[in-house]
């Protein structure tokens, strides 16, 4: 039986006071469903205070990328090596907007996920397809590739340690949204295509769906037999909503 997973994707929002509150706010919640796991992914700068707020909850604590290096002449970027000792449990790779606004290729993406895994992390693999490639019916070539390139990297049974959170790019802060059926539809196809290559890793394995999640929609998505949960955007921001979403799980 697969556990729900809810997270908290913060993206570039927050502040130490908004950090305090919202993580707070969040405790009871997380704790009162207990069959739910959560988590959050704050910006890097809030990840030491965030560990701190976090040590007497249920909360786990996840980061939002990772550079392919674990230490050297690399400005600006962040080890997964380092994430470990601020707790990090989970770390987000291969997101929508990395893809699109710093060009992350599938390439790149696989390395990102094999030098997490490599730290003892667990990558939270994202995927989806943008609005132009669901209206020319590409959905499902796609996730593959993304898959694929992950597999080639570091071989099927590397997912029975990961997390794959489908996102539809085109869900995403548009207005537009992904029927609970039709989410279901891409969950079963990415887990046929899984089990393919290992029907035991295909059948473990956690799969989010992240297409603008809200406390109304939670419920009727994690009633779908392949969705396992969800990787949260803005209504992560908010601690009602939020807590609204791991409520619809439990």
């Amino acid at each position: 039986m697969r556990q729900t997973l809810v997270m908290g994707n913060w993206k570039l929002n927050g502040s130490k006071t908004m950090v305090a509150e919202l993580i707070n706010a969040l405790k009871a919640p997380a704790a009162e469903a207990g069959n739910v796991a959560v988590a959050v992914c704050p910006p890097v700068l809030f990840l030491g205070q965030a560990q701190e707020l976090l040590a007497d909850s249920t909360i786990a604590l996840g980061a939002q990328d990772a550079d392919v290096h674990t230490q050297g002449a690399f400005t600006g970027e962040n080890s997964p090596a380092m994430y470990g000792e601020f707790g990090v449990q989970y770390v987000l790779v291969g997101h929508s907007e990395r893809r699109t606004l710093h060009a992350e290729s599938d390439a790149v993406v696989a390395a990102k996920f094999a030098a997490i895994q490599q730290a003892g992390l667990v990558p939270v693999l994202c995927i989806g397809e943008t609005l132009e490639q669901f209206e020319a019916n590409e959905t499902q070539a796609v996730v593959e590739r993304q898959l694929q390139a992950v597999i080639d990297q570091s071989g099927i049974q590397a997912l029975a340690s990961a997390v794959i959170a489908y996102e539809p790019v085109w869900a995403i802060g548009t207005g537009k949204t992904a029927t609970p059926e039709i989410a279901q539809g891409v969950h079963a196809a990415i887990r046929a295509f899984l089990a393919q290559q290992d029907a035991t890793v295909a059948a473990g394995v956690q799969i989010l769906y992240g297409g603008s999640v809200k406390g109304a929609s939670a419920a009727g998505l994690f009633a779908m037999d392949d969705i396992d949960g969800a990787l949260v955007g803005g209504a992560a921001l908010q601690a009602d909503e939020f807590a609204a979403i791991i409520k619809a799980g439990a």
